[in-house]
């Protein structure tokens, strides 16, 4: 472990980023990887030109959606 933390200390500054990513990418946590969060930052602004009565129709069919696909019995 102290020749990692060695290592890590003498690494190029201007490299510390990519460490820093690398490390993460070893992570098997929740935490989503960076092509997942690329696309999910794809859908920013996706909504921009509804204007708000359309947006809150668009959230008010999808939490109706949700609730008719979820609240089934599956298995009987």
């Amino acid at each position: 472990m102290r020749a990692i933390l060695k290592e890590m200390k003498d690494f190029p500054d201007d490299r510390l980023e990519e460490l820093y990513q690398f490390i993460h990418s070893l992570n098997t946590g929740d935490t989503p990887s960076a092509g997942t969060r690329k696309k999910i930052l794809s859908f920013g602004g996706a909504f921009g030109n509804m204007n708000d009565k359309e947006y809150a129709d668009f959230i008010r069919q999808t939490k109706k959606t949700r609730a008719a696909l979820f609240n089934r019995n599956i298995g009987k």
